[in-house]
């Protein structure tokens, strides 16, 4: 057998073992989806997508990519957020905090929330910008455009957070003066290559080289591959589920919209920013958030950037508060957002109140 042929059939076999395994990971779940999916929905009402919006406005990033943009609060509140989703998802990630927090009234806020590149309603931007460093970018872009004064507070969750963490990196002096808090929900400074994602260690090893070639092949078939992952599963909504949420009792129409976001995000997009998160390493650019008040949240179950990644940045950050999320998994702000926004509230009065000097306290 020719090398070329032999390494093909390795990854092929190697493919299908993860896969395999994958399935033997959900089969013990199967009959839960049909239980869960029979019993009452306290959330088959919430209007998820549909929120409405005080003011919708476009923001053109350097290069050239339109970036959707909705704000929801008074123009002339004394504290500006700036929500920032992570990888697959799209503002709507942020509903219980769009809907939760809008009664604030110590300050008041003006919430302002955008879709990133080639995701949710922004334009698609070349397969070259799909790096963090870019997102970064193009949050000072949104920055600049919607609060050129005035004190603000940054919210990323997930490759949200790392792309906060690019801005840290490239412009230190807005983070203090400026820049009063930044809240860092499921996120990471790096080595996510290394992260199991809840596989066996056996299957887990195999992840790193079979992987990318898994998502290269992906980008090659993408036509394909939509028309078939947008008409839906069981299987795509306990994927969804697993590595979302961390309790089996988390509402079937929350995993149903969250699925949603993900299956909008087009398969060109996830490949083209999976090298991105796995080279990802910002380290070096908390140092700069020392200044500032600092909220660090996990959930207790994430999967995707595990507990241990937030407990690492909270030893980086003494004055940071650290509050790990009893049960919840990646989405812990959708899984828990009682327990989140009590949180941020008191975190943006902190912020607020302070003018950027970090607290004391810290909780676990």
């Amino acid at each position: 057998m020719k090398p070329v042929a032999r390494r093909a059939g390795l990854v092929a076999g190697a493919a299908g073992l993860v896969a395999a395994g994958a399935a033997v990971g959900l089969a013990a779940e199967r009959y839960a989806i049909g239980r869960i999916r029979r019993g009452p929905d306290p959330e088959s009402d919430e209007p998820f997508g549909r929120l409405p919006a005080d003011r919708s406005r476009t923001v053109t990033t350097g290069d050239g990519v339109p970036l959707s943009v909705e704000e929801v609060g008074p123009a002339d509140a004394p504290l500006t957020v700036i929500f920032v989703h992570g990888y697959t998802l799209a503002m709507g990630s942020w509903h219980y905090q769009r809907r939760g927090l809008a009664d604030m009234r110590n300050p008041r806020l003006r919430m302002v929330f955008y879709d990133q590149r080639s995701h949710g309603r922004s334009g698609h931007g070349p397969a070259d910008s799909a790096s963090i460093e870019q997102l970064g970018r193009d949050l000072d872009v949104v920055l600049n455009e919607l609060a050129p004064t005035g004190p603000v507070v940054l919210v990323g969750h997930s490759m949200g957070g790392m792309t906060v963490m690019a801005l840290v990196e490239a412009h230190p002096e807005y983070f203090g003066p400026r820049v009063v808090g930044v809240a860092l929900l499921s996120t990471s400074t790096g080595r996510l290559a290394e992260v199991s994602l809840g596989l066996p260690a056996a299957l887990a090893k195999l992840r790193a080289p079979i992987l990318p070639l898994l998502l290269r092949g992906m980008r090659s078939r993408a036509a394909l591959i939509e028309r078939g992952r947008r008409v839906g599963s069981d299987i795509a909504w306990l994927l969804t589920r697993r590595y979302s949420f961390g309790s089996p009792d988390v509402s079937p129409a929350l995993v149903e919209y969250v699925g949603g976001m993900i299956a909008a995000t087009p398969v060109d997009v996830i490949a083209d920013f999976y090298p991105a998160l796995n080279n990802h390493d910002k380290l070096d650019a908390l140092g700069h958030l020392r200044t500032v008040e600092t909220l660090i949240v996990v959930g207790e179950r994430d999967l995707l950037t595990p507990l241990a990644h937030s407990q690492g940045m909270a030893a980086e950050l003494p004055s940071a508060e650290l509050l790990v999320v009893s049960g919840a998994g990646h989405l812990a702000m959708m899984e828990r957002p009682t327990a989140v926004n009590l949180r941020l509230r008191t975190f943006l009065h902190r912020a607020a109140r302070g003018s950027g000097r970090p607290s004391s306290r810290r909780k676990a």
